[in-house]
This record gives structure tokens, sequence and C-alpha cells, in this order.
């Protein structure tokens, strides 16, 4: 398997893996056990596999948020509540909205024992935890029984562990995380621009700060477009982050790929329909992938 087709792969599954950041079901079962707010509900379901870390750890394992955004969530949200009982909040949560949105006959489904099968057998031919941290973390929880719940996270492995890699990648290129955050979105392929700065909690003068210093390497034009030479960066990282992480799905082999594409995309699908995703989040080239 070619490591551009294992990037198509990984990226037409993501958002079965994002629903945990977008859903109302995750937040009402955080807010249940006292995890307040936003910003402390994203970072600590998402750091607490890391364990009570400080928000120094999540900066450098998240990348492109706004450091101060973090620091007004972590450590504060571990007096609020430790670790493992987020993640059981979070899991409850993805679990609640598998079943809304998918419903019954497809979370209980022969299907969804099998797509879990499949992406378990890419997750679990992951190489190793070297270099990882936020893979590391996460290989270390427990695999959930339930079928739907295992397909989740075996995602969420092979999510962390490409995120982990596109990092390095990100600054074999010289790219800072807000410079990776804007590159991206002038691309058309992830979040659109506005929504990006919001949501990774940078303020319009940071935002074009980076754009100027952007401009100045020759990577943007004054209208905020990638140059030539910006996208060869930008396909540098991609290509880079591609090869880095094309590993496990080769343990599945073209044909099984191509057999958890065809039964999990019409459930990201069905996501995407249901509105878990906010409109005008991503870029007009979303969805390329498939």
């Amino acid at each position: 398997m070619e490591p551009s087709s294992a990037g198509r792969a990984a990226r037409a599954l993501e958002l079965l893996h994002s629903v945990a950041y977008f859903a109302p079901e995750i937040p009402r079962e955080l807010a249940a056990i006292g995890v307040d707010g936003p910003a402390a509900q994203y970072f600590g379901a998402r750091s607490a596999p890391l364990g009570p870390v400080g928000p120094g750890v999540v900066t450098a394992t998240f990348y492109n948020f706004a450091p101060r955004l973090i620091a007004s969530a972590v450590p504060v949200v571990w007096e609020q509540a430790g670790p493992a009982e987020i993640t059981a909040a979070r899991l409850r949560g993805i679990d609640a909205v598998y079943r809304r949105v998918l419903g019954p006959e497809v979370v209980d489904s022969a299907e969804m024992g099998e797509a879990a099968d499949l992406a378990a057998t890419s997750a679990r031919a992951i190489p190793g935890p070297e270099g990882r941290p936020l893979y590391a973390a996460y290989a270390d929880l427990p695999w959930p029984e339930e079928a739907h719940l295992r397909l989740w996270h075996a995602l969420t492995l092979l999510r962390e562990y490409r995120g982990d890699g596109h990092i390095a990648a990100l600054q074999t290129a010289g790219l800072s995380g807000l410079d990776a955050l804007i590159t991206h979105t002038a691309t058309g392929i992830g979040f659109a621009a506005e929504p990006a700065r919001k949501l990774r909690g940078w303020s319009r003068d940071d935002w074009a700060a980076a754009e100027q210093g952007l401009r100045e390497r020759g990577l943007l034009n004054k209208r905020g477009e990638l140059t030539g030479e910006g996208f060869e960066v930008r396909e540098l990282v991609e290509d880079l982050t591609d090869d880095l992480a094309a590993a496990p799905w080769r343990a599945l082999g073209d044909n099984g790929v191509e057999r958890l594409l065809d039964l999990a995309v019409p459930w990201r699908d069905a996501v995407v329909d249901a509105g878990v995703f906010p409109a005008g989040l991503f870029g007009s080239r979303y969805g390329d992938a498939r």
C-alpha cells in the first residue's frame, strides 16, 4: 500500500473519531462529573490519558492551540475531575452519540463488528510508541468491549499516531503551530480560517502577525493564499506525514482498507448529515479524501 493511499484512508475516517469534539453528548457527560466549560472539556478529555499534566505538555502535544487558551483550562481541570473519571465520561458520550446518529441497527450489526476488527487490526500493528507521546498515552488505555467503541478507540489510536508524526513533519518544514494552522486552512482541505482561529484560541493580531511572517518567507501571497512555494511546503508536510503513518494501514492491505472504507464511510456521512459538525467549519475541499 502506498503511503498516500493510507493517508486518504485516514482522512476519510477521521470524522468518526472527531465526533468526540463536537457532539453534545460528550460535554453533557463531562459536565455531569463537574468538568465545566468548553476549554476544560476539550483539553481535559483529550489529554486525560496523559495523566494530570500541566499546560506545557498539552501545548507541546496538541501543537497548534494558543498557549493562553490551554492555560485557561489546564491544570485547573484536574481539580474538577481526575483523568480516569474524565476518560470514562468521554467514552460514555461516544457511546451515546454513535447510538443516536447510527441507531441500534448499525451499532449492533455484524458490519460494525467487522469494521471494528479491521480498524483494530490496523491499530494493533502500530510499530511502537517511540516519539509518539499522545498515541502512547491512548495505547495504554484498555480496549472497550463493544464493537462501536472498539472502532472509535482504534480510529483514535490511528489518528493520534498520525498526529504525533504530523507534528514531526511540521517541525521538519519549519512551521510553528500557528503557521501550520494558517497554511492548512489556506489549502481548503481542513478547517475554514475563521473557525480555526477561534477554536484554537488565537487573536486576530496573532493571526495577522503569523501571516506576515509567512508572506516574508514566500509561503503566502498578499491575499492570504498559498504561493507555489507554500504549496510545496504543505505537500512536503503531508507526504512526510503519510510516510510516517503508513505502517499500520499496510497490515490490512489494500483489500482490507477498501472493505473498512466501504463499511465506515457511510457512517461518517451519517454523522455529517446529522449536523454533528457546525456549518461552515470546514473548507471547500474538505471531504476530497473519498
